[in-house]
């Protein structure tokens, strides 16, 4: 009954074959599909022109950046009258942007130093590793001091007991957990890609939206679980932050005095500013990339939220705040 035996053998092979094959080898030629050793980061620009400019300015902010944020570091470690849970989150956030800045800047310097722009396959997943990392550092550190000044403002009989070093010990502990999980969960689903034959990154970091586009395959699946994770680590901060801030505002609009009203907004405009520009870059960057068909202007966006914020923060909170001026003087007279 059965005229063409050896037909039958073949699909029931195939059949059996096509379940276990890794989904990329089904949706691609398996000649375009290679094991990838390194990718090349296109950068910025290709002109050679640009290229000292570039190398001048991105030294630059990074040595500022660095040197800000060290210097809020030492000057709250070093100030007896600064620590406080406030100045003690702060002191972190400073921590993060020098980490944050330092996993991706001194690569991006060093590429056009030697105008070799290849990272191989691991260093690509540790870089993006610590950049998750340190970017969700910042951004739950900034959701915990949005609550930090929602509890000094609207109890301020109760912060004392409420922000005890217990509480401030565990929101620490708490932060880092979430960014290391979120870290773990990036590198994770980056590592189990299959790239095809381009790996060319026209960014000048491994950007996960990046690394996705040149998957092989479906990688619906995959872009939904960042996005999940991009929308949780900026939306759960986000929420809290607004729901501080809305409760800050009611409290201090009861507040008949206006010293007493321009006192407890003048505590919460350093951050709130900060929070703006974090928040505003980053989910404009990523936003954008869900629509945007010019990956090289994603890149240069990209370099407000990794470069520029983190060099603006010590900016923003020394220039504003007479405390960390005093203790900045204290630290550069001991120090001369």
């Amino acid at each position: 009954m059965l005229r063409h035996p050896k037909l039958i053998i073949f699909l029931f092979h195939f059949s059996h074959f096509h379940f276990f094959v890794p989904r990329c080898l089904c949706a691609v030629d398996p000649h375009n599909v290679t094991e990838v050793v390194e990718f090349l980061l296109l950068g910025l620009s290709d002109d050679p022109r640009v290229q000292p400019v570039l190398f001048s300015l991105f030294l630059s902010m990074y040595l500022v950046t660095v040197t800000g944020n060290l210097l809020i570091v030492l000057a709250i470690s070093s100030d007896p009258h600064l620590h406080t849970p406030m100045y003690f989150f702060l002191s972190v956030l400073s921590t993060a942007d020098i980490g944050f800045t330092s996993t991706t800047v001194p690569k991006v310097i060093w590429d056009i130093h030697t105008q070799s722009r290849n990272i191989s396959h691991a260093g690509c997943l540790v870089q993006l590793s610590f950049f998750i990392l340190f970017g969700s550092l910042d951004s739950v550190i900034l959701g915990v001091m949005a609550y930090d000044r929602f509890v000094a403002i609207c109890h301020p009989l109760h912060y004392p007991v409420i922000m005890n070093p217990r509480l401030c010990g565990q929101l620490l502990l708490g932060s880092i957990c979430i960014s290391l999980l979120s870290a773990h969960l990036h590198c994770l689903m980056m590592s189990q890609l299959i790239f095809c034959s381009q790996v060319e990154i026209p960014h000048f970091l491994c950007d996960p939206p990046q690394l996705l586009r040149l998957a092989c395959g479906d990688i619906f699946t995959d872009n939904l679980i960042m996005y999940f994770l991009a929308a949780l680590l900026g939306g759960v901060p986000v929420s809290g932050i607004f729901y501080s801030y809305t409760k800050i505002v009611s409290s201090v609009l009861r507040i008949s005095s206006t010293g007493g009203k321009s006192k407890a907004f003048s505590t919460c405009g350093s951050h709130l500013s900060v929070v703006c520009l974090f928040y505003g870059t980053a989910m404009g960057v990523y936003l954008s990339s869900v629509f945007s068909q010019s990956p090289r202007k994603e890149a240069v966006a990209s370099v407000m939220y990794t470069m520029v914020v983190p060099m603006l923060n010590p900016f923003i909170y020394s220039l504003r705040n007479q405390d960390i001026k005093r203790s900045f003087q204290k630290l550069l007279s001991r120090t001369v």
